[in-house]
């Protein structure tokens, strides 16, 4: 009998049901050639055992690997970046479960090169994990290499109407409602106009944001007027013009929040116009650039996802479905965070 904590092998499960080795390893893949009887003893000692197969040992004595892509995208944004390190250092963890990753870098704001990106590099993959453009484009995409047998991972922004396995990201919906709680309760009892800088409301994370901070803004801070949303396609320069032109064109401008990246942009301007004090701004993502804003108190609230459980998340996701192996879902729920400048990691 193995120790507590210890892996139960086919060795305990040969002695437990008195058979050889090469029995138990007939009964286990369901190979021909054994008695009903010996095969009912083997099943008895498994369950008494609580016996489970070692899916890398599996893969070593069949010679079997994965392979992975990540598909991420092109540009500045620090998020995206760190994101990419933290797919590097799953990378050295698959490597030990017998599975390799590749990453490749596009343009996701265009939908024609992701599709195509993702028709042509998925059959040539195990499982691909990607951030998705929610686009009919992509969405077919993605069921074609879906239906070529490639395990598909939605990542960071989702397309659910496609046949993807799984999305790995926050409930966007709920950390832009979330965002808007923050913003109305920081404004308190002042009137005035409240900005949203998207990356792209093509991309359904920060569509699903903006609708999100909208729908409790509205409802239930009426002092704050929500301006039409503006797209910095997560530029930093693209998105202080933005924020520029917002505070010149509104003097009462009283919030700003960013749905998406390019936050160098919207601090730079807060600060050269001197309103970085009576604005409040509500950002995504704990970066060193936003990290840097709290402290100086020019952005009063950083709502964050984990890029390394989101990296680790997909990772595991990938390797289940191609090991036939179940998918523990609360351990896969990635958390929204949310940062003030008094409880900084």
């Amino acid at each position: 009998m193995s120790a507590i904590g210890e892996r139960v092998t086919l060795e305990d499960v040969a002695r437990e049901a008195g058979v050889s080795l090469a029995t138990v390893d007939r009964v286990v893949n369901r190979r021909p050639g054994v008695r009903e009887k010996t095969v009912a003893r083997v099943e008895a000692a498994i369950l008494k055992l609580s016996y489970r197969p070692d899916p890398v040992a599996a893969r070593l004595a069949r010679n079997k690997t994965f392979r992975f892509c990540f598909i991420l995208p092109t540009g500045t944004n620090t998020f995206m970046g760190q994101l990419a390190d933290q797919v590097r250092q799953t990378a050295e963890w698959l490597a030990v479960q017998r599975a390799f990753v590749d990453t490749l870098h596009v343009d996701v704001f265009d939908p024609d090169e992701l599709a195509r990106t993702i028709e042509t590099v998925g059959p040539r993959y195990d499982g691909v994990a990607t951030i998705a453009l929610d686009h009919p484009r992509v969405r077919a995409a993605i069921d074609e290499v879906v239906g070529q047998g490639v395990a598909v991972v939605t990542l960071v922004s989702d397309a659910p109407t496609s046949t993807r396995l799984h999305y790995v990201g926050i409930d966007n919906t709920a950390a832009g409602r979330t965002a808007g709680t923050l913003m109305g309760r920081f404004l308190g009892n002042r009137t005035g106009k409240v900005a949203i800088i998207a990356g792209s409301l093509a991309l359904r994370d920060h569509a699903e944001r903006q609708f999100g901070f909208s729908q409790v803004l509205t409802r239930e801070y009426p002092n704050a007027s929500v301006l039409a949303a503006r797209e910095g396609r997560d530029d930093s320069d693209r998105t202080e013009q933005i924020a520029r032109e917002l505070l010149a064109a509104h003097p009462d401008l009283v919030g700003i929040y960013s749905a998406g990246a390019g936050n160098r942009g919207i601090g730079n301007a807060l600060e050269a116009t001197g309103r970085a004090a009576d604005v409040v701004w509500i950002a995504h993502e704990l970066t060193p650039h936003t990290r840097r804003y709290l402290v100086r108190g020019v952005v009063d609230a950083v709502i964050n996802q984990d890029a390394g459980h989101e990296a680790r998340s997909a990772a595991r996701v990938l390797l289940a479905h191609c090991s036939d192996e179940p998918i523990m879902r609360d351990q896969e729920r990635i958390r929204i965070d949310i940062f003030i400048r008094d409880n900084l990691p």
